[in-house]
């Protein structure tokens, strides 16, 4: 088996899409619309319309890497993230942000 999709439930796939894009530096495909979008690649990143909102922490989330946090959070922030938390265990310090929509990603340093 492989990882083929990243799915979101979302309010709104395009908006949603569009930030990830910009998150990735990776174009939302052609098509997008009301009920879905899809940032190809490896693995694809598609986002579906669903009729609630987000209610309850994520049971799995996205974690990125980056080589400078700060300048990571500053970027994240301008594109809609809203800060969480910062944390420095278990050897990693990374950095807890929820997406326009709620959804938790973290993003950490390894270098």
């Amino acid at each position: 088996m492989r990882l083929h999709n990243v799915t979101f439930d979302a309010r709104d796939p395009r908006a949603l899409a569009s930030f990830w894009s910009a998150v990735l530096e990776r174009p939302v495909e052609d098509g997008a619309n009301e009920f879905f979008a899809v940032i190809g690649g490896a693995p694809n990143w598609l986002f579906l319309a669903v009729p609630e909102n987000k209610t309850a922490k994520n049971r799995m989330h996205v974690d990125l890497d980056a080589d400078d946090l700060a300048a990571a959070r500053a970027r994240l922030e301008g594109l809609g993230a809203t800060f969480v938390h910062e944390r420095d265990e278990y050897g990693v310090h990374w950095m807890t942000f929820q997406d326009p929509e709620g959804n938790e990603f973290c993003v950490a340093s390894h270098a």
